[in-house]
């Protein structure tokens, strides 16, 4: 008589795809958190125009010039405490405060990040540096 089962000669001819599926879970959770941590600061967009549309953004501009000397919004800055006062006291009126820093190009590295300072002291976190398009 004849066997009816399974011969020894026939190969897997099934594919396991449990592997398959636990690396591609793996990967889903590594994309997920991800994805938390590399949030846009800002995306440009393209807003319609409205008649009785008003200025929804603040902004504090701070220009550092070649010898170091600041300006705030265009008005000459004394010295460090003046800075820190005028950032803290906008900080109050508008909690969501941006600050740009216009530095000149050959301001030293050292009053760029001084000036920076400054402003984390007196509570400002929302700061961009100004910059020229290359043509």
């Amino acid at each position: 008589m004849a066997s009816v089962g399974p011969s020894g000669d026939d190969g897997i001819t099934e594919i396991n795809v449990t592997p398959f599926v636990d690396i591609t879970l793996v990967l889903l959770v590594i994309f997920m958190v991800t994805a938390k941590l590399m949030s846009p600061a800002a995306l440009p967009l393209d807003l319609p125009q409205a008649a009785t549309g008003g200025e929804t953004q603040t902004m504090l501009v701070v220009g550092v010039d070649a010898q170091g000397h600041m300006t705030a919004d265009g008005e000459a800055l004394t010295d460090d405490a003046a800075l820190r006062v005028l950032a803290a006291r906008r900080l109050a009126e508008v909690p969501e405060l941006r600050t740009v820093i216009q530095a000149s190009s050959s301001a030293s590295h050292g009053a760029v990040v001084h000036v920076l300072d400054e402003l984390r002291i007196a509570g400002v976190h929302r700061v961009a540096f100004a910059v020229e398009p290359a043509p």
